[in-house]
C-alpha cells in the first residue's frame, strides 16, 4: 500500500521547519506501511560533494572513515555521523574513488548530491525520524515514504527514497509489471538498478532521462509511456519535486498549495499539522499529469 509525502517550501523563513512538518506529515501515514520508511532532506550546500552512507555497524564502519578517505582521496573529508548514516562531504572530482573506497568497505552509498540528503531505514516512521533527528532538520523540500513491502524483502536498501543521480530520488506506491524489462534496458544504458525493487528501476529511469537533456516535466513524462504498471511517483531534484500518476490513478493521492508551500499526501490526513492548510488549494492530482515545482 504505501504512503508518500512531499513539501516544497517556497519561503526562505520557512526552511528551518522543514524536518518538523516533514517528520508529521510522515508519522500520520504509518498505518500504510509499517516495514520501512525514509525521508530526503534538501538542505545547505556543503561546499563540496555530500554522499550520505549506511552501515549495519557504524561504530566499526564509521571509526576513522573520514581520515581513511581524506588520504586515499588526497583532499579534505568531513563527516558527521547520525546513528547508522554518516553524512561525507568530498573533494569535487573524487566521486567515483570513493565509491570504490567504500565498496571494499562493505559501506552503502545511500545518495550523493550538493544538497540532497537521505535517511532511510527498517521500522516505523517515528521511530526511523527520532534515530536521524529529522525534525531539527532545515531545508527547501523533501520527500518521505513509509513502506508495505510486495515486491521485495524488508531491508534498509530496499526502503524508499531510491537515489540513481546527483540530487535525485523517487519515492513511489504501486507496482510496475515492466520493470525486469526495463532492468534490462537500464543496464544497456549505465543505469544498471542495485536492488530488486521496481521502485529503483523507476529511479533509474528517470536518472537516465535527466542524463539524456530531459527536464525533470519531460522525465516523469517519459514514465506514462515506457513504464507499464499503477503508480504514483514523487521524485525530488536539487531544484525542486514533481508529481505522477499512471493512467488510471490507482492509488489515492492529493495535494494542497499557500502562497507558503505545496505540499503532497497519499492522504489528505498527512496535512492535518500543515500551517495554513484551512486555507489551501487542495486538489487530487489528474492522471497521467505532470506536476512539478521548481526555485
Amino acid at each position: 500500500m504505501c504512503g508518500i509525502v512531499g513539501l516544497f517550501l517556497k519561503k526562505e523563513e520557512l526552511r528551518p521547519q522543514l524536518g518538523e512538518m516533514l517528520t508529521d506529515m510522515l508519522i500520520t501515514m504509518t498505518d500504510r506501511g509499517p516495514d520501512s520508511a525514509g525521508i530526503a532532506i534538501y538542505g545547505d550546500e556543503a561546499g563540496g560533494l555530500k554522499m550520505t552512507v549506511q552501515s549495519d555497524t557504524p561504530a566499526v564502519a564509521f571509526a576513522g572513515l573520514d581520515a581513511a578517505l581524506t588520504e586515499v582521496l588526497g583532499g579534505a573529508v568531513s563527516m558527521k555521523v547520525i546513528d547508522t548514516h554518516a553524512v561525507l562531504t568530498l573533494p569535487e572530482g573524487s566521486e567515483a574513488a570513493a565509491r570504490a573506497f567504500l565498496k571494499a568497505r562493505g559501506i552503502r552509498i545511500m545518495g550523493t548530491g550538493a544538497s540532497m540528503e537521505i535517511f532511510k531505514e527498517v521500522g516505523l516512521p517515528k521511530d526511523v525520524a527520532a534515530r536521524f533527528g529529522i525534525r531539527a532538520m532545515g531545508g527547501s523540500h523533501g520527500i518521505g515514504h513509509t513502506r508495505m513491502a510486495t515486491e521485495s524483502a524488508v531491508t534498509t536498501l530496499g526502503a524508499h527514497p531510491f537515489s540513481t543521480g546527483d540530487d535525485q530520488c523517487l519515492v513511489h506506491n504501486g507496482s510496475l509489471s515492466n520493470h525486469n524489462q526495463m532492468r534490462r534496458v537500464l543496464t544497456e544504458k549505465g543505469f544498471a538498478p542495485q536492488t530488486q525493487n521496481d521502485t529503483e528501476v523507476a529511479a533509474c529511469y528517470i536518472s537516465s532521462r535527466l542524463a539524456e537533456g530531459a527536464n525533470l516535466g519531460e522525465a516523469l513524462e517519459g514514465t506514462l509511456e515506457d513504464l507499464d504498471g499503477f503508480f504514483t511517483f514523487v521524485v525530488g531534484t536539487k531544484n525542486g519535486f514533481g508529481v505522477v500518476r499512471d493512467p488510471v490513478a490507482c492509488k489515492p493521492a492529493v495535494m494542497a498549495e499557500t502562497e507558503d508551500y505545496v505540499a503532497f499526501g497519499s492522504e489528505y490526513r498527512a496535512f492535518a499539522k500543515l500551517p495554513g492548510i484551512d486555507t489551501a488549494r487542495v486538489w487530487e492530482p489528474e492522471p497521467a499529469t505532470v506536476y512539478f515545482w521548481e526555485r
